[in-house]
């Protein structure tokens, strides 16, 4: 029987074993770290958002750093499929907001010993402990790896090593690099999913205040060009939460090229200005022999009052029926239009999801094959796929190392 050998035991590698060894071939994989899916360990916050209930269509539009490549791979493997396994194995799972799914155990250990064990059952083998140095090949072809000193020889190698973010995890780049050895063309690794840092000194004073149901939008060259709308954090550093973490793909490729940018939040966007202006001057004549910074406090957090009234060049200390009608225009306008500007982002080690990676006009979509070395294979975060939040990604790595591991058991009569 020849051997598929696997780099990395995390999401990819987990499936790609399972899919090899039930299609036939003798499955090895070799982790790098001490246990398998140590990053499966820490997603959903430790509860593991394994997938969502959308349809095929939906994660494509969810992973729109090329997402589209996975659609055979989503279409043979999709959330219903991966479901199905995980029941095999005895989880349980639960729907949640947003189509988010979770273990009903909220534990992504159980996950990640379903999946081992699985893989196990099926015939695959697990060793832990063997980071990676080289994939050897000869004449175009793989013959295997070497690890620790050792060539473990291979008719085939699935390379799922993760991306270059929680380093901590063994996601350190390792795959790419890999790849790159061998003559594939890799795209710039950029940090998606991640807080934005700004200089602005204002942000110090609003650390660790949550600000739900606004609308913040990416703005440079005076123009806005992305904008989304839900929850957002103010922390130590800039901007978190998960409105800003979907704004960053984009935002650090704009930084990469040196723009400019700007975060302009609209703090009420369910009303216009106009009913925002009606809104406070009901607001000031209630208030009307207050000090401003208390004739706002049912309309905003006490602690973006004053930068509000700021911005705006308006007296905070000010008394509310001394404020003139242009005043609380300035006000109108920066509450609906709250500039902060962005200076870059958070490192790529901290970012949940790597953008770039081995390219995709190297790598067949169907069997997930390189175009470059025969008997190669590739699945996961080492691909140029990226998505936003909610199960998206880990799907996209399930389905594709699972469509790695069909193939590369099924092309084993084909090699030499």
């Amino acid at each position: 029987m020849k051997r598929v050998l696997i780099i990395g035991a995390g999401a990819a590698g987990l499936l790609a074993g399972i899919a090899a060894a039930r299609a036939g071939a003798e499955c090895l994989l070799l982790e790098k770290n001490e246990r398998p899916g140590k990053k499966l360990l820490i997603t959903g916050k430790g509860r593991c958002n394994l997938t969502n209930n959308c349809d095929i269509e939906g994660f494509i539009a969810n992973l729109p750093g090329n997402g589209r490549f996975l659609y055979s791979a989503l279409k043979s493997f999709d959330n219903q499929a991966l479901l199905a396994l995980l029941k095999e194995a005895g989880l349980e799972t639960k729907t949640e907001r947003g189509g988010r799914i979770f273990p009903v155990s909220d534990r992504a250990q159980d996950v990640v010993d379903a999946l081992t064990s699985l893989c196990k059952k099926a015939g695959g083998r697990l060793l832990t402990a063997h980071p990676v140095d080289k994939i050897v090949t000869a004449e175009g072809r793989v013959l295997g790896v070497q690890s620790k000193g050792e060539t473990f020889k291979a008719a085939a190698v699935i390379l799922a090593a993760g991306g270059s973010t929680y380093t901590g995890t063994g996601s350190d780049g390792d795959g790419v690099r890999l790849a790159a050895a061998l003559g594939h063309t890799c795209t710039p690794l950029l940090p998606s999913l991640v807080p934005l840092e700004s200089p602005d000194e204002d942000l110090w004073a609003l650390q660790g205040l949550s600000l739900r149901n606004v609308t913040a939008s990416l703005c440079w060259g005076g123009k806005v060009r992305a904008k989304e709308f839900g929850e957002m954090l103010f922390t130590h550093f800039g901007l978190s939460g998960p409105i800003i973490l979907r704004l960053s793909r984009l935002a650090a490729e704009v930084l990469a090229k040196g723009e400019e940018l700007e975060v302009v939040i609209d703090l009420k966007p369910a009303l216009s200005a106009e009913k925002l202006d009606l809104r406070l001057q009901r607001d000031f004549a209630l208030y009307s022999r207050r000090q401003l910074k208390a004739g706002l406090k049912d309309l905003l957090p006490l602690s973006l009052i004053p930068i509000i009234c700021d911005r705006a060049y308006v007296d905070s200390d000010k008394v509310v029926h001394q404020i003139s009608r242009k005043e609380r225009q300035r006000l109108v306008s920066t509450i609906k239009g709250l500039g902060i500007e962005i200076s870059g982002t958070r490192p790529l080690a901290e970012a949940i999801v790597t953008r770039g990676g081995i390219s995709l006009k190297e790598v067949d979509p169907k069997t997930m094959a390189s175009k470059v070395i025969k008997g190669l294979y590739l699945a996961g975060e080492v691909l140029d796929i990226d998505g936003y939040t909610g199960g998206y990604n880990l799907q996209g790595a399930f389905s594709g190392g699972w469509a790695a591991g069909r193939a590369a058991a099924l092309g084993l009569n084909e090699s030499e």
